[in-house]
């Protein structure tokens, strides 16, 4: 059996890692959507990056679906899309399995929320 450990360095090798830093550069892109995959108990206790979009890492696969009935039009927007959780293995996953499904501009944010809270990332309540 593959560790979970394993699982996310295998992924973090087929994505696209972006810094808090550059993160940051981006969160007023336009064209460049924050995709936070924390719990819903995480973003009340802790708050979210500024305009992300919540999705429960549990669903990610039927909201990038377009044929089903939980797709979430963000992910069909043509967008960059940048994911994130707590630390940086939920998002290197799903960025993997984003891309698997067939996302092209995608990327996770390496360190998580707690890298962006530590290079003073701005943040919101929910």
């Amino acid at each position: 059996m593959r560790s979970a450990r394993e699982l996310v360095t295998q992924a973090s090798s087929r994505i696209k890692t972006v810094s808090a830093q550059e993160a940051r550069e981006m969160l007023n892109d336009p064209d460049t959507v924050f995709v936070d995959l924390r719990d819903s108990s995480e973003l009340q206790r802790d708050g979210k990056i500024p305009g992300a979009v919540h999705v429960n890492r549990g669903m990610l696969e039927f909201v990038l679906d377009p044929t089903l009935p939980y797709h979430n039009p963000v992910f069909s927007s043509g967008k960059k899309v940048l994911f994130y959780c707590a630390s940086g293995g939920r998002s290197a996953l799903a960025a993997d399995t984003a891309q698997s499904m067939g996302l092209e501009r995608v990327s996770h944010l390496g360190g998580g929320f707690k890298g962006w809270k530590e290079a003073n990332g701005p943040t919101e309540q929910v």
